[in-house]
């Protein structure tokens, strides 16, 4: 297929003189051109939530998810994988990036990986991918070879799967179970789709994972109750959660979460029903971690 016919690959008619523009006219341009980025994923609201679900319920039976992209894509699919550990306090084998090429692509490019149908099979198969698995695709044209062959060997083995595209009729779309398809438009720069493009996957990502760790009991009201406290920032923003929630001086909440054993929930849990550390986990495990139902 001759890449020129690719929505990613037009050129935009509104920034023809993009090299003429004074610096805050280009500005001005581009901001224009990214308010139509939302637009673009309100017609996708449903598809989204359908993905959203579908990962809440492989999460809930032991799954994972994982995103597999090249480029842009997958340096996206990488980072909200990696700030999902911190966030929502899961393991880093729960939510997966892999990109074409291996952790050295998300800084420079590796020449050929995505090209290659079969390097996404070796890599899932390095995971040890099952049917209980979720896989997202990620690819802005919507044909990096990568991405289809990932979602072809992740489909044969049972895994319910998902492409996340900015083109329509998208050639991973026809892959997955589900397709997300983002028309965005040209992109101000003809053909770089870490512009718009990439804009889009990140908002829809951020909603997927958001959305998934809410639907297993991650989040109370709108609070990251299952923060980990990896630095200071962190470790005073748990504090202040507790203290929130519990409605407790700062002092209180500190004594609550050094009694829960640096764990927020619990904490949490602890400082609402004033109840031992033993008896909130129990109450935990029993709601599934959902604090509003312990």
């Amino acid at each position: 297929m001759d890449i020129k016919k690719l929505m990613t690959e037009h050129r935009n008619e509104r920034t023809m003189n993009l090299d003429e523009l004074s610096t805050e006219d280009f500005v001005t341009v581009m901001n224009d051109e990214d308010r139509l980025v939302p637009e673009a994923i309100a017609h996708e609201k449903k598809v989204i939530a359908n993905v959203i679900d579908t990962v809440i319920e492989a999460f809930k039976n032991g799954g994972r998810l994982f995103y597999i992209g090249a480029g842009t894509s997958g340096r996206l699919g990488v980072l909200d994988a990696a700030e999902c550990v911190p966030t929502f306090g899961v393991s880093r084998d729960i939510v997966i990036g892999l990109i074409a090429g291996g952790s050295k692509a998300t800084t420079e490019a590796i020449e050929g990986a995505e090209d290659n149908l079969k390097l996404a099979e070796a890599d899932l198969k390095g995971h040890l991918l099952t049917e209980k698995d979720v896989v997202i695709g990620l690819a802005a044209s919507g044909r990096t070879p990568y991405v289809i062959g990932g979602l072809k060997y992740a489909k044969a083995v049972g895994a319910k799967t998902a492409a996340l595209a900015c083109v329509k009729d998208s050639e991973i779309g026809d892959v997955a179970d589900i397709a997300i398809e983002i028309e965005v438009g040209p992109e101000i720069l003809t053909g770089s789709t870490r512009l718009k493009s990439g804009t889009a996957q990140k908002l829809v990502l951020n909603m997927i994972s958001t959305g998934a760790m809410v639907g297993i009991g991650k989040v109370y009201e709108n609070l990251m109750v299952d923060v980990k406290p990896t630095n200071n920032k962190l470790k005073q923003r748990a504090l202040n959660i507790i203290s929130e929630i519990v409605e407790v001086p700062i002092e209180k909440s500190e004594q609550l979460f050094h009694e829960a054993r640096d764990n927020v929930k619990t904490a949490i849990v602890m400082g609402l029903h004033n109840i031992s550390y033993s008896e909130a986990t129990k109450r935990l495990e029993k709601a599934d971690g959902f604090i509003r139902n312990t």
